[in-house]
């Protein structure tokens, strides 16, 4: 009995040490990842200001990103505000604060839902794409055939996606700020029956250029967070037809978990340095 216990706890004590060592390994394994992408971003983006010129190579992944997103953010955004407002204006009802609708829903938009949103849709699309492309590239020789050639597969090809993706995400946030505060607006006036001119004249009251500045800042961050990851994860590409299914997968996966990630932390930063600038 004795000896049955004995080697049932040392069973025991080495499944909790092969727990803790995954997790460590993992851990070791995410900031390594996370070390290799922050370099291959700033090696990547400085080659962007070098010759030859690739402005009408930003200017294609620009209308990538940005124009052929526009219709599916337009439509999220124009559902968020719908169901953001119907549900706060309930719960506001109950305590006869209806009339706080209107600048609740432009804070959450402003500085959550439209960076956010606008972060996790434009990686799934367009993060995806990039993450297959150079896949297709590296696995089919493209790439190596550029680098024959004479050409930096960096600046040719990584730092003009980067670039497209730190510019446009801030416009189509806008985007999705409007589309949803005036989708919110007109539930709330026409079906509802809240005052327009209250609506607006609370929002003015209560919200100001910060709120919609935080996430406009968050939504440029989320693009070189997608744009970075999806594009090294397809750079690196390897094993053929499903390497390129694996990095498209691992790209759009990782881009999404970082940017509700580094959405916490970014919230707070900035937070913090409007708390600093407000006290000096």
């Amino acid at each position: 009995m004795i000896s049955w216990w004995l080697s049932k706890r040392h069973h025991l004590n080495s499944s909790i040490n092969s727990f803790f060592e995954q997790i460590v390994q993992n851990l070791s394994s995410f900031f390594f990842e996370a070390g290799r992408t922050v370099l291959f971003f700033s090696q990547s983006i400085k080659l962007l200001f070098t010759k030859p010129s690739r402005f009408k190579d930003l200017l294609i992944h620009m209308e990538f990103v940005g124009n052929q997103s526009v219709l599916i953010i337009l439509l999220t955004g124009a559902f968020t505000g719908l169901a953001l407002s119907y549900q706060i204006y309930i719960g506001f009802n109950l305590v006869n604060a209806t009339n706080l609708v209107g600048p609740t829903v432009a804070l959450g938009i402003f500085k959550e839902l439209a960076p956010v949103l606008t972060g996790l849709i434009v990686a799934a699309r367009a993060g995806g794409a990039m993450a297959a492309q150079l896949g297709t590239m590296r696995v089919s020789e493209q790439i190596d055939a550029l680098e024959v050639m004479g050409v930096n597969p960096l600046q040719y090809l990584v730092a003009p996606r980067l670039m497209a993706a730190i510019l446009t995400m801030p416009l189509l946030c806008g985007v999705f700020d409007a589309v949803a505060i005036y989708s919110a607006e007109l539930l709330c006036v026409n079906l509802l029956g809240l005052d327009s001119a209250i609506f607006w004249n609370k929002i003015q009251m209560w919200t100001d250029t910060d709120a919609i500045n935080e996430g406009l800042i968050k939504a440029g961050i989320f693009g070189m967070t997608f744009s970075a990851i999806c594009t090294k994860t397809g750079f690196y590409t390897k094993g053929g037809a499903k390497g390129v299914g694996d990095a498209t997968n691992k790209g759009v996966v990782y881009s999404m978990v970082m940017i509700i990630v580094l959405n916490f932390f970014t919230s707070n930063l900035i937070r913090l340095y409007h708390s600093i600038m407000e006290s000096l």
